[in-house]
């Protein structure tokens, strides 16, 4: 017994060392003895041979090699457990809620979808109203007597054709300034004069002529100050050409006024010209039909005419003044005849409830008409005459200025006054501030020639309201920034010179259909 008992002794405790180094060992270690502890009982104590410890220090000493290779082997596996751990173990990260302005989140494409969804309803619900009380107010014909009372006589038609007869002066007295024949003052007395024409000619004319309804008078008047723009920038920029040849230039192959402009003629039939070889009637009648205010020796030209996109531009053209042409019946015309009656009380307050609900479909009308006219009726003319230079306007409805709206809203009107009316005030020393207010002088006349005359009264709201612009642009660029300009702009835009035009309509159907009512 004593002789067990000493070899039982230190065999069992090297069996413990043994184990306890061992960590596959200690688990079923630890699971034997649990059973055992369970139920009651102590577990026994064997004796363990020399063979049965090396089998077991081999055994955890290859378990600890594979499970030691596995994690500090790979530390990239070791990593990736690390981190799904501390996931699991963490979820919430220092941020900003997405509409708070810190958190830099800018994409509000689902809420801008949605207000699209909430405008097409409150329209629709609009519309099915005024179908439900007034009926169906469209009528193409209409349309047609708008534009002539007398079938045999066009009386607006031919004050448009008789519109050659400046463009032929502006060309011939040219060609005499290039060749010569007259003086430099001779000229710019004639070219005063054939300008001077191009303003009184038409507006004496629907002024007098009782055949001329107001749209006719609205679309000749618009084409004679269109004339009247163009051929300034004409006799302009031939003026500068004249003055690089007599400073001796020896070759021109673009304007002066337009230097850094690209020339991509993409053909060899458009030949570069130079003065005076632009003085010909081919020159002068692209740029007039050309979708351009300021005139140059060689435009941009496009390789090709894309006849897919001249197909979509004029299916834009023929639908989208289809829709304002409905809209115009269907929605504004049963309003204003309804206001008649709160500006003949002067009611304020139904007045101004009268203004805002004008203002809403005038504003829709008007941007459905620059679609038509900027992008569609443009892009079509520019595509037939392979016209290169598309940028007729810019991103104005992002503007967060007054003055950005203005200078990017109309581009070929912005590019006329920014050559051709600002820029030489600035070289003649006047100050910017001066330079803009004179700008918008010049527009808030063509805005009120081209309002008054047609309708035959004279009201001054177009002019009160673009000379508006000028103190609205220093009270929005001085106080308001970002998207409180944005909202300032768009504003302006709803209840600003649309009620202006309005109130010219408003005032014609009280003149003239006031008893009536």
């Amino acid at each position: 017994m004593s002789d067990r008992a000493e070899i039982r002794g230190p065999v069992t405790r090297r069996r413990r060392t043994t184990i306890s180094g061992g960590g596959g060992a200690v688990g079923v270690k630890q699971a034997n003895g649990s059973k055992r502890e369970d139920a009651g009982e102590k577990p026994p104590q064997y004796p363990a041979t020399a063979d049965e410890v090396s089998r077991h220090d081999a055994s955890n000493n290859g378990k600890l090699g594979r499970e030691k290779g596995d994690l500090s082997g790979s530390p990239r596996k070791q990593r990736t457990v690390v981190e799904d751990i501390n996931q699991r173990l963490s979820c919430h990260v220092l941020q900003e809620s997405l509409l708070s302005s810190a958190s830099g989140y800018s994409n509000y494409r689902g809420i801008l979808n949605w207000c699209v969804v909430m405008l097409v309803l409150s329209n629709a619900r609009l519309f099915l109203e005024n179908i439900i009380k007034y009926g169906i107010l469209v009528d193409p014909i209409q349309v047609v007597s708008l534009f002539l009372k007398d079938p045999y006589s066009w009386p607006a038609a031919c004050l448009i054709i008789v519109s050659n007869v400046f463009i032929l002066a502006a060309l011939y007295t040219e060609r005499r300034l290039a060749v010569g024949t007259i003086s430099e003052t001779t000229g710019l007395i004639l070219h005063i004069f054939n300008l001077s024409s191009l303003l009184i000619f038409p507006s004496a004319s629907v002024l007098t002529v009782d055949s001329i309804t107001p749209v006719g008078g609205v679309l000749s008047l618009g084409v004679y100050t269109v004339l009247f723009l163009k051929l300034y920038s004409y006799q302009d920029t031939n003026k500068w050409c004249r003055e690089i040849r007599h400073a001796k230039a020896k070759r021109l192959t673009r304007s002066y006024s337009c230097p850094n402009v690209a020339q991509s003629n993409g053909s060899a039939v458009h030949s570069l010209v130079s003065y005076p070889g632009n003085l010909t009637h081919r020159d002068m009648y692209y740029f007039v039909f050309a979708p351009t205010l300021c005139y140059q020796l060689n435009f941009p030209r496009s390789p090709r005419i894309r006849k897919r996109f001249l197909i979509r531009r004029l299916l834009e053209m023929l639908f989208f003044i289809q829709l304002l042409v409905g809209l115009i019946q269907q929605w504004m015309v049963p309003t204003i005849q309804n206001s008649m009656k709160p500006f003949q009380e002067m009611d304020f307050s139904r007045m101004v409830e009268r203004l805002l609900k004008l203002a809403v479909p005038n504003h829709l009308i008007w941007l459905i008409f620059f679609y038509w006219f900027f992008h569609s009726s443009m892009n079509f003319v520019a595509e037939l005459l392979q016209f290169g230079d598309r940028e007729f306007y810019r991103d104005w409805w992002n503007s967060e200025t007054v003055t950005y709206f203005w200078a990017n809203w109309n581009i070929p009107v912005h590019k006329w006054c920014l050559r051709h009316f600002y820029k030489p005030m600035l070289k003649k020393g006047i100050n910017k501030f001066l330079a803009q207010t004179a700008v918008f002088l010049v527009s808030a006349f063509f805005h009120e020639y081209l309002v008054s005359v047609p309708l035959k009264m004279f009201r001054l709201w177009a002019f009160m309201g673009m000379m508006a612009q000028v103190p609205l642009a220093w009270f929005v660029g001085r106080f308001l920034n970002g998207n409180y300009g944005n909202a300032a702009v768009w504003i302006s835009l709803i209840i600003g010179q649309p009620v202006a035009v309005l109130m010219y309509v408003h005032d014609y159907y009280v003149i003239h259909y006031g008893g009536a009512t």
